[in-house]
């Protein structure tokens, strides 16, 4: 027959206690008097019935936040926004947490998010833009401990997951819309083009070659912003001013053209109010086009003609990717951690809007 468990019931019948003074006692109530007699008797008849505390719970740790963490390089452009719109809606399916950070293309910045991961501990790493090459000694090593997927200019070789982007792809669509349209003098505004910014060139790269294939790379302006502008920490209208600014300083040089483009959509708005203020009619004077297809680009007075590459769904294979790798390391197969390497793209699309027209002088 099984024996019967004594209960802090029990004792206080023995004892001649309350059960609630039992317990107290044998749970070590400190900051609660009890004579030293009552303590003796409570502890002796607990001994003589045999009584066997409960076993305690072990407390776990706090549960661990399933942390995922994000490389930004801004967070004016909506294009990253949207980038962290598809990584969250994805992440908060998967019950995981965000931690942003926002390097301001400084590579202290940077180097510095980079130390914090193995104090962060996150199951995975979403860079929305290319890493510094500086650190990729350091980006291939966390890499071989937990996932790391960059969303990235696809002529960037890497060892690492990537959803890839052909810039020079965007551009030569971009191009390909203007000439179709019967442009041959046209303007490119872009930020600075610098050699950490490989992705912008690209883009600028890919329009000019169009441009080339009919003989007109010659007819192509490039104006862009001086190389400070990547110094400073970016403003909500940074980008949008440099397409302001290089707008007018363009049309003060009284160029010709009739097509201005921008790299991406707000450089694109920018140009259009500088054209707006300067008393130039878009289309019907000169035509204006941006990249990315950002919400604001259907939302403008005149919507804008520009290109979807499908940022938001980036966002969400980034987010996918990582998900898959996490769990490919919790299954084997014949005893081995399955490796792979994933490369995701998109095809863009041109949406016409109703920025571009045919120039001028073919109406």
């Amino acid at each position: 027959m099984k024996k019967k468990k004594i209960t802090s019931t029990d004792i206080a019948k023995a004892a001649g206690v309350s059960q609630s003074t039992v317990s107290m006692i044998l749970n070590k109530k400190y900051n609660v008097s009890f004579s030293k007699e009552t303590v003796e008797k409570v502890e002796k008849t607990a001994a003589r019935l045999g009584y066997q505390p409960p076993k305690r719970k072990v407390r776990k740790e706090s549960r661990k936040e399933k942390l995922l963490v994000v490389f930004c390089s801004n967070l004016t452009n909506p294009y990253y926004v949207m980038l962290l719109q598809g990584i969250e809606t994805r992440a908060k399916e998967a019950g995981f947490g965000l931690f942003i950070c926002n390097t301001q293309r400084s590579l202290k910045m940077e180097e510095r998010y980079l130390r914090m991961m193995p104090e962060l501990s996150p199951l995975g790493i979403i860079y929305t833009c290319n890493p510094s090459r500086c650190y990729m000694d350091m980006i291939e090593d966390l890499a071989g401990k937990i996932p790391i997927v960059v969303v990235n200019n696809q002529n960037e070789q890497m060892s690492v997951d990537a959803v890839e982007l052909d810039n020079s792809k965007l551009g030569r669509l971009m191009a390909r819309h203007l000439l179709e349209l019967g442009h041959r003098d046209v303007a490119y505004i872009a930020p600075p083009l610098t050699i950490r910014q490989k992705q912008r060139s690209k883009r600028v790269e890919g329009f000019l070659k169009e441009f080339d294939r009919q003989g007109l790379k010659d007819h192509v302006i490039i104006k862009a912003a001086d190389e400070a502008y990547d110094m400073n920490v970016a403003n909500i209208d940074s980008e949008y001013k440099i397409g302001y600014d290089l707008t007018k300083e363009l049309l003060a040089e009284q160029r010709e053209v009739t097509a201005i483009v921008g790299l991406n959509d707000m450089i694109a708005f920018g140009i259009l109010d500088a054209l707006q203020e300067e008393k130039y009619k878009v289309p019907g004077d000169i035509s204006v086009m941006g990249c990315d297809n950002t919400l604001f680009a259907r939302m403008h007075k005149v919507s804008l003609t520009t290109v979807e590459h499908f940022v938001v769904f980036k966002g969400r294979d980034a987010c996918d990717i990582i998900m898959k790798k996490i769990a490919a390391g919790t299954m084997k197969y014949s005893g081995i951690e399955p490796v792979s390497t994933y490369h995701v793209e998109y095809e863009p699309k041109l949406i016409v809007r109703g920025t571009t027209s045919y120039p001028k002088k073919l109406n």
